[in-house]
């Protein structure tokens, strides 16, 4: 046979039986009889053919798959129709059991729910609704600044943060030299104008003792002139001694006058008075008690106790009146400021109970009542309030601070600082009481004595200055013009000095 005839066969062989040719490759190509078609000039047709082979292989694959899966279905369709086979034939009994089993727990779950929503409802209307809360609070406390009130330069610092102090307790020191020199000045004033003042005293009873004197000289110059006159008109005595006696005896009356004017004068300095009271002794005694408080508040002192914060001063600074150095916080005396929002406020009163947690301490809760409302919000007394009046306006709710009081004893166990958050749960089922204060508070707030046991130590050294330069005058017997005894050399009382006036006027 020709080559061509073959291949026609061939060809036509292909397209007769294309599925035995088909396996008939694979079981050549698979054990090397592709090589053997290749050595005789076959590799341009075998190549075609190995392309349609491998597309028919693809198909053959396809169709294969296809079965398979139509095979699957088949058998679950079956499955799911032994499975509905079997469920109609079990029991109606059963089927009812469980329904009703279906039933039941559903009715247990609805149960479940509306038992939630009640208990909720029942925690809504007598206890959320019966409170307010804000976990918008904060610990608030007196912060007391010390500050120099004299200035000079620090020497010692006897204090330091975190430490407790004492009322009275030297916190700070400064260089007293200056001031001790005024109070030296001071002391010397003060005794000089107790002396001063002695010396007045005793010009008045001097005094005194000149109008005594000058009286005994006019009621003996008058004796005399009552002697001599009758005894002109008797002429028993020239005329001339007459007249001499009358000129004495007016010019005695006239030192009397004098003298008496002179104890007037002196009188009106010291009538009323005595050495602690004379004006002059009061004056320096101000001075001195000025000078001895400047000499002791170089010695700065803690008006409270608390305990120390914010230390602003170092040894060798310069300080000035006013300028902060410490801080005092007496943290047995807090309070918390709760900030509600302001739709909280309309059920909150002065005087409800009040209970506050803090995150410092998780087991502790502190028992406190509603002290009183802010007059204002915090943008209200911002350095620069929200203009709401402006076009460009959005509304926030605002918050008003609260004050609620806390128990000493409970802060005595818990201490409580500063600025530390909480968590404030106000009682509001008693609604009765009032939002605003109506009594005024009779009794300071706070106070304290420290600066008054120095005006008191001022005065103690002033008295004994004043002791100290005390002079007592000698006692002694004097007598009264009239008559009436008295000490004889002490100075005359004023009323008996000035007894005879009258009767002397007359002659």
């Amino acid at each position: 046979m020709s080559p061509d005839r073959d291949e026609h066969e061939h060809e036509q062989h292909d397209d007769e039986a294309p599925g035995p040719y088909r396996y008939r490759y694979k079981y050549l190509y698979k054990y090397g009889a592709e090589k053997d078609e290749k050595k005789d000039g076959k590799d341009s047709s075998d190549s075609d053919d190995k392309e349609q082979d491998k597309k028919q292989d693809q198909d053959g694959k396809q169709k294969d798959d296809g079965k398979k899966d139509d095979d699957k279905k088949d058998s679950d369709k079956k499955d799911d129709d032994k499975k509905d086979s079997d469920k109609d034939k079990q029991d109606p009994e059963q089927k009812r059991k469980q329904k009703r089993k279906r039933i039941i727990v559903m009715a247990i779950i609805a149960g479940v729910f509306l038992l939630i929503a009640l208990i909720w409802l029942l925690l809504y209307i007598f206890v959320f609704s019966q409170r307010e809360t804000t976990d918008d609070a904060y610990v608030r406390g007196d912060l007391v600044t010390i500050s120099p009130r004299v200035a000079g330069t620090v020497v010692e610092i006897a204090v330091e943060e975190t430490e407790r102090v004492h009322a009275g307790q030297v916190l700070l020191r400064l260089d007293p030299a200056d001031a001790q020199v005024s109070l030296m000045n001071a002391e010397g004033q003060l005794a000089q104008a107790v002396r001063e003042a002695q010396q007045s005293i005793e010009q008045a009873a001097e005094a005194d003792a000149a109008v005594v004197q000058r009286r005994a000289q006019y009621q003996t110059q008058r004796d005399e002139y009552d002697r001599r006159f009758p005894l002109v008109q008797a002429h028993a005595v020239a005329p001339e001694e007459a007249f001499n006696a009358n000129r004495q005896m007016r010019a005695a009356y006239a030192a009397l006058e004098q003298a008496e004017r002179q104890a007037d004068a002196a009188h009106a300095q010291v009538d009323g008075t005595d050495v602690h009271s004379f004006p002059a002794v009061v004056q320096a005694r101000a001075q001195f008690r000025n000078a001895w408080i400047n000499n002791n508040r170089n010695a700065i002192v803690s008006p409270i106790d608390g305990i120390a914060a914010r230390r602003q001063v170092q040894v060798g600074q310069r300080v000035q009146p006013g300028q902060d150095l410490l801080t005092i916080v007496p943290l047995t005396d807090l309070w918390v400021d709760a900030n509600f929002k302001e739709t909280q406020l309309q059920n909150i009163r002065i005087g409800q109970p009040a209970t506050i947690t803090t995150d410092i301490y998780s087991h502790a809760t502190y028992h406190g009542k509603v002290v009183g409302f802010n007059a204002g919000t915090g943008s209200a007394f911002s350095l620069l309030p929200a203009e709401n009046a402006t076009g460009n306006w959005i509304k926030v709710v605002q918050r008003l601070p609260v004050r609620v009081s806390l128990d000493p004893n409970e802060l005595r166990k818990h201490p409580l600082m500063v600025g530390l958050s909480t968590y404030v749960n106000v009682d509001t089922h008693n609604r009765n009481g009032i939002m605003l204060p109506t009594r005024v508070r009779n009794h300071p707030l706070m106070s304290t004595d420290v600066y008054e046991r120095e005006v008191n130590q001022a005065d103690e050294k002033a008295e004994e200055i004043i002791r100290a330069n005390t002079v007592s005058a000698p006692s002694s017997d004097v007598f009264c013009v009239q008559g009436k005894p008295a000490s004889a050399h002490s100075v005359l009382p004023a009323p008996c000095a000035r007894a005879n006036l009258s009767s002397l006027s007359e002659h």
